[in-house]
């Protein structure tokens, strides 16, 4: 008996090795896993980044998908554009539109409000609220800025220009001055409305934003 609890003394201290080497190896393996996953990146916005009257495949989050594919970017894109939407209505879907789970959000919206004449504090407010939202969920935010259209007057135009530069430095988030750069009155880059993106027009924002698409998931990649 004496000779049995010997070597159950003995043992005792390496079975608990054993188990806390295990311990650390399955909890070393679940960090890897989760650290492998790709962000995940929602596109919220307006008919812009919806894919408005185009086939399938050619609207904005689908080339921004490839083009980060292409690039050898790691990134789950998700589009979340309703065609027609406004701030308003991009504040009353968020909660719905954005999922727990998501890394970040390119936040596009406005143009349907400018077009409209609706009044520039309004929007501010709502975008506003946007942000603020998003953060609490410790969701980054890119936000896209938008200009009012030439007729609106240069008035309107003086209020809601710089709602996105504002809320950029207001909150410190990231900004990309105006999606339609380099597409908006150039030959071929929009459809005979005269508006929304082509196909081409689509692969001129996803180039112009491209890069910083790029900055923001390298944030997002956990540190070592």
């Amino acid at each position: 008996m004496q000779h049995i609890k010997f070597w159950q003394d003995c043992l005792r201290p390496m079975r608990l090795f054993l188990f806390c080497t295990l311990i650390a190896v399955l909890g070393s393996s679940a960090h890897a896993n989760e650290s492998d996953q790709p962000p995940s990146i929602v596109v919220f916005g307006d008919s812009l980044v919806a894919g408005y009257q185009l086939p399938p495949g050619a609207g904005f989050p689908d080339r921004l998908q490839v083009a980060l594919d292409d690039a050898g970017v790691s990134a789950k894109i998700i589009g979340a554009g309703v065609s027609g939407d406004t701030t308003s209505g991009g504040l009353s879907r968020l909660a719905w539109s954005v999922p727990d789970g998501t890394d970040a959000v390119i936040l596009e919206l406005g143009a349907n409000d400018a077009l409209r004449g609706l009044p520039p504090q309004l929007s501010a407010a709502n975008l506003d609220n946007m942000i603020k939202q998003l953060q609490d969920r410790n969701i980054k935010v890119l936000l896209v800025g938008m200009l009012a259209p030439p007729n609106m007057g240069e008035d309107y135009a003086a209020a809601f220009n710089p709602i996105y530069a504002n809320l950029s430095e207001k909150y410190q988030v990231p900004l990309y001055p105006f999606l339609l750069d380099g597409v908006m009155t150039v030959e071929g880059m929009t459809l005979d409305d005269g508006m929304h993106p082509s196909p081409e027009g689509v692969d001129v924002m996803v180039a112009g934003i491209m890069p910083m698409v790029e900055r923001l998931i390298e944030e997002l990649r956990p540190t070592p």
